[in-house]
């Protein structure tokens, strides 16, 4: 049957069928009550009619859910397998089901969000398919250069530039140009740099860049590929790489991508660049060696003992505490001269 129909494949029916059966159980019931009540069907819809503000109100969900229905398959806005991301509602995965009343969307991490139908016609949200079915994948991302590492480039620039494969012909093209233009100009080599036209290191880099990715990624090449410089900010010059990969699947792509970074951040500073960032714990350590070589550092300071380890630490030699010691030695004491009262005087005699 799929085969035989290839338009209704992956639509969302679901919620259109459901309303057809919710239809056809209606009339099945007006006319049992009318057959059962002998009275004309007719007479039923008419108090239907009356209560149709309360039908409403009580089916509000399920009328939005039918109506949206048909506008999600009228417009093949989305079906099921489809790749959907609605941040308001957290909602980032596959289309799973979509019934009269339920979006089923099974994300990433394996929940899944529920949404009413309704949702997906009121507000915005991005379905991948089209990128899926295009054959390529978007990368746009930029790195910071210090501004302050731009340059004009000198002989010996030049010379090292040569030495790479992929801009030879850029540097050798772009100085006959500037030669010429000089010359036509009255512009003299020996004269400052800032007169005249002049290569700088970061504009050979750009054109490295761009025969990067032309010759060494897997881009999609009938897509737009381009490296660009965006507004300087205080955290440097964005230098944003803008391509697409050959493939739409999410572990290649990513693969690809942080490929391409890790070569954009080993071969800056052949171009004489440095990336910004914000300093770290060890560029501030850095200085602080620089000004102050002699400081030491809070692991290179030795612990100082307590005052109550250090009375209570007992020296290497001192002896065992059972241990007996040697007296020491007394001093002589001086004879003492005896009191008066037992002195007796040399001439006395005993009565």
């Amino acid at each position: 049957m799929p085969a035989a129909r290839p338009a209704w494949q992956n639509k969302p029916i679901k919620g259109l069928r459901q309303t057809a059966q919710g239809i056809a159980l209606l009339i099945c019931t007006i006319l049992i009550v009318s057959i059962l009540l002998d009275k004309s069907p007719a007479i039923l819809l008419t108090g239907l009619g009356a209560s149709a503000a309360v039908l409403m109100l009580i089916f509000r969900d399920s009328i939005l859910g039918f109506v949206s229905g048909i506008q999600l398959a009228a417009n093949d806005m989305l079906k099921v397998g489809d790749w959907i991301s609605i941040p308001k509602y957290g909602a980032d995965g596959n289309v799973e089901e979509v019934s009269l009343t339920t979006v089923k969307i099974r994300n990433w991490d394996n929940t899944l969000v529920m949404l009413p139908p309704y949702l997906l016609t009121t507000d915005s949200f991005t379905n991948w398919h089209a990128m899926q079915l295009s054959g390529g994948r978007r990368v746009m991302r930029s790195v910071a250069i210090d501004m302050t590492s731009v340059r004009f480039c000198t002989p010996e620039m030049l010379d090292h530039y040569r030495t790479i494969d992929l801009i030879r012909d850029y540097v050798d093209q772009t100085e006959r140009r500037v030669e010429e233009y000089n010359a036509a100009h009255g512009i003299g080599s020996g004269e400052r740099r800032i007169n005249g036209l002049h290569q700088t290191n970061l504009g050979v880099f750009r054109a490295y860049l761009v025969r990067y990715l032309r010759n060494e990624v897997p881009v999609n090449k009938d897509m737009t590929l381009m490296v660009r410089q965006l507004q300087p900010t205080e955290t440097g010059l964005p230098m944003q790489l803008y391509f697409f990969t050959d493939t739409v699947v999410w572990v290649d792509y990513e693969g690809i991508q942080s490929d391409v970074f890790d070569h954009v951040l080993a071969v800056i500073p052949e171009f004489g660049l440095r990336v910004f960032q914000n300093p770290s714990g060890e560029d501030v350590a850095s200085l602080r060696n620089a000004f102050f070589p002699n400081a030491q550092t809070p692991s290179q300071t030795p612990p100082q003992a307590s005052p109550q380890a250090s009375s209570q630490a007992a020296p290497q030699n001192a002896p065992p505490l059972h241990a007996s010691r040697p007296a020491a030695p007394q001093r002589p004491q001086a004879e003492q001269p005896a009191p008066e009262e037992a002195k007796a005087p040399a001439s006395a005699s005993p009565e």
